[in-house]
């Protein structure tokens, strides 16, 4: 990186289908509609941030499933995992952690087995709280 090159802003990596479906809000009878919605409501996520991820934010939405197809909004990139979603998201925060390792990154989920993996990657995670309105 060059020195008068700016460090990008942290990155927001949220598992769609792991936040969408952290509340029983009746999200099954429309998926895409429930992505769209916390699309529309990570959007001032992007300029304020999180209690531990001060914003501006880079903030991508990980969707899979019958949630393909929901299209980004300004201040949030969608990002369509063509399998499993948490395959797409390790990617996401492995090339981000690649290109800028200094950068700060955290990943919203609940699951497990993914905080595991990208927590090896040095990555801070978060549960779906803090990105839900």
């Amino acid at each position: 990186m060059e020195q008068n090159e700016a460090a990008p802003p942290p990155l927001l990596v949220v598992d769609g289908a792991n936040v969408v479906g952290s509340v029983p809000d009746g999200w099954w009878r429309d998926r895409r509609g429930a992505a769209e919605r916390l699309r529309d409501a990570l959007v001032p996520l992007a300029a304020r941030g999180l209690p531990e991820l001060p914003g501006p934010l880079e903030v991508a939405l990980v969707v899979e499933g019958v949630a393909r197809g929901v299209a980004g909004v300004p201040g949030v990139r969608v990002v369509e995992a063509s399998g499993s979603g948490d395959d797409r998201i390790v990617e996401l925060v492995r090339a981000a952690r690649t290109e800028h390792p200094e950068r700060a990154c955290v990943v919203a989920t609940a699951d497990r087995e993914l905080r595991s993996r990208v927590g090896a990657l040095g990555v801070t995670v978060t549960g779906p709280r803090s990105v839900r309105p």
